[in-house]
């Protein structure tokens, strides 16, 4: 019942073979970029506060070369949505690059057109493991993979790990109209193996925090309820906390407390003040939770993690009934092994996250899979290490 990670090999073969296929030729470059999964620490990051995610053993790759002329194109093996595998578009230099059809290019497009460089004509090859549309950041993992692809075509290009992330953020805001924080893309471009990393989203800082006990392990749940954060829920949180920020005369949410929160209540309606409770309280969390972890206190930071669920199904409300039940499920076994659950990601579906007793994964997964598949759904399992972001490969 536990997916097992694709080798990263395997990938590589799948992907070179397809390139052959496609383009009647052999790749000479690639790279790959992880997935991440948020272990708490939700809908802080464009409120200038601390996230504590972790990258993903699932990644996504691009392999290709340079061709003559100045039309690029790129063939995708994901399986998503019903759209062409296939697209072209001029280089940048030719005609200024926007966002259209198929939705899966706009990220791509969006990092060729905010490269620092110029960026020759290629064609080039996408696989990926990562879940689509599972709160994963299988986005950030395509734009990440795709700027350190194009650092290989343009070689005498220099850029910090910073300056990457934050032009994949971009590109995710103009091309795939998504507000997203930095997160997603920060830890796939700055994600260590055995370690989870705090970042302080107002000062683009990171701290990693090990995660060597192998006795304790990291379990995510997809729901395989598929959600669009591209749509209006998201946009309107945003809003509401800026809202609630102004209100209480602060810059970001960041800089406010519970006790601000409480003294200008009365501005603000039941709604907003609810998600600025969420936001305030969450950083906070985020925080202790790091230290926590730091320390090896699991017991205390999975009481965290369930704080922060409540939080997001009450007061932020992204969660679903989907998300509640498989939580709800793996606290049930406590007893167990299991610390603490949680939904992660954006919200609307997507996956949940776990942190357990090695030993305890087996019967945990059986119990979840059972109470899930009873309502009809089918629940994907995987048990990941903190792994490293994104890298060139070798083909």
């Amino acid at each position: 019942m536990i997916s097992p990670i694709p080798p990263l090999k395997d990938l590589m073969e799948a992907a070179v073979a397809a390139f052959r296929e496609q383009f009647g030729d052999a790749p000479n470059i690639a790279a790959c970029a992880p997935g991440r999964v948020n272990l708490i620490g939700e809908h802080t990051d464009y409120n200038e506060g601390f996230v504590f995610p972790m990258a993903l053993p699932l990644v996504t790759i691009l392999v290709g070369r340079e061709r003559d002329g100045d039309i690029c194109r790129i063939f995708t093996l994901a399986e998503g949505p019903n759209e062409p595998k296939l697209v072209e578009f001029l280089v940048p230099k030719i005609q200024k690059l926007e966002p259209g059809s198929p939705k899966w290019a706009n990220y791509i497009k969006g990092v060729v057109a905010k490269f620092p460089g110029e960026v020759p004509a290629f064609d080039a090859v996408v696989v990926t493991s990562v879940p689509l549309g599972g709160g994963v950041s299988s986005s950030a993992s395509l734009e990440v993979a795709t700027f350190t692809f194009l650092e290989q075509l343009v070689p005498n290009l220099r850029v910090e790990q910073l300056n990457k992330a934050l032009v994949c953020q971009k590109a995710e805001h103009d091309f795939a109209g998504m507000p997203c924080g930095i997160m997603d893309q920060f830890i796939s471009v700055m994600g260590k193996t055995d370690h989870a990393l705090l970042i302080d989203c107002r000062s683009c800082e990171g701290r990693l925090v090990p995660m060597k006990d192998a006795g304790v392990v990291v379990l995510v749940t997809n729901s395989n309820v598929k959600h669009e954060l591209t749509g209006s829920e998201y946009p309107m949180r945003r809003r509401q906390c800026e809202t609630a920020a102004a209100t209480l005369g602060k810059k970001s949410l960041r800089e406010a407390s519970s006790a601000d929160l409480e003294a200008n209540k009365d501005k603000l309606d039941s709604e907003t003040y609810r998600r600025a409770r969420h936001v305030i309280t969450e950083i906070k969390r985020t925080e202790e939770a790091a230290d926590a972890l730091e320390r090896g206190d699991y017991k205390r930071f999975g009481h965290l993690m369930v704080e922060s669920h409540n939080s997001l199904r009450d007061d932020y409300e992204v969660s679903c009934k989907e998300l509640d039940m498989l939580v709800e499920t793996a606290l049930e076994m406590r007893d167990e092994g299991v610390f603490g659950s949680r939904m992660t990601g954006g919200g609307f579906g997507g996956c949940t996250v776990t942190l357990l007793k090695k030993e305890a994964v087996e019967r945990v997964v059986e119990c979840i899979n059972s109470r899930y598949q009873s309502t009809g759904n089918k629940a994907t399992f995987f048990v990941v290490g903190a792994s490293e972001g994104t890298r060139a490969l070798q083909c």
